[in-house]
């Protein structure tokens, strides 16, 4: 069985970094080690992002609203996994989704100043983290230049996507037609049938103001 340590080494941020540095890293860090009971919000929208929270053992919820709040978008993330560790620096240092355990959750949170003041003393730490904020940045940038050609279809898987933090697994899209269709640049009549078609091949469940993906990855290869 993996110990906490184990888990930790199997995040990008610390990939490569010799064992004595990371024992190092250890000794010093003042770790908190926190279990979450399935339903609680272990970080929230808009709250100051003031630590790294490694996310050890469970499954979480992650609920994006829309600048507007027009709509909500929900995926789902499973350890080990790092929250936002793009939100700590920069212009908007607020966790920019809501965090919920879906079952027992297990996370260990480092504060932005022992991250600041001693682990971006190792090279291969400071690399890592480059890395993961350069290769998020390139991938929302690659977003912008994708040209929105197709059909109405096309248009709602895209639009999907696009929300979407991890490529793979269930998503959840709460909105109102009208606003899918305004989005889309379709009428609320085309949307709706074209759903349906999703639906009937089993790619989509259409509830009350919420579009559940079950694989995204199936929705996105059809």
């Amino acid at each position: 069985m993996d110990t906490m340590f184990d888990t930790l080494l199997q995040l990008p941020l610390f990939q490569g970094l010799a064992h004595e540095d990371f024992t190092s890293i250890l000794e010093k860090v003042k770790l908190h080690f926190t279990k979450h009971k399935t339903g609680e919000i272990i970080a929230a929208c808009g709250d100051k992002c003031d630590r790294l929270i490694f996310v050890l053992k469970g499954t979480l919820s992650a609920t994006s609203p829309a600048t507007d709040r027009s709509f909500q978008f929900t995926e789902q993330h499973t350890a080990p996994c790092l929250l936002e560790p793009y939100s700590m620096f920069g212009m908007y240092t607020t966790f920019s989704a809501t965090y919920t355990a879906l079952e027992e959750t297990h996370t260990i949170c480092i504060s932005k100043r022992f991250v600041m003041n001693e682990m971006f003393k190792y090279e291969i730490f400071r690399l890592n983290y480059l890395n993961i904020i350069c290769n998020r940045a390139q991938k929302l940038h690659r977003r912008l230049r994708v040209f929105e050609a197709g059909d109405v279809e096309d248009r709602i898987i895209r639009f999907i996507a696009d929300q979407s933090e991890r490529p793979t697994g269930e998503k959840s899209l709460k909105i109102k037609m009208e606003e899918l269709a305004r989005i889309c640049n379709e009428t609320r009549m085309n949307v709706s049938k074209t759903l349906n078609s999703l639906q009937n091949k089993g790619l989509v469940e259409l509830h009350r103001g919420e579009i559940v993906v079950p694989q995204l990855e199936l929705l996105t290869k059809h």
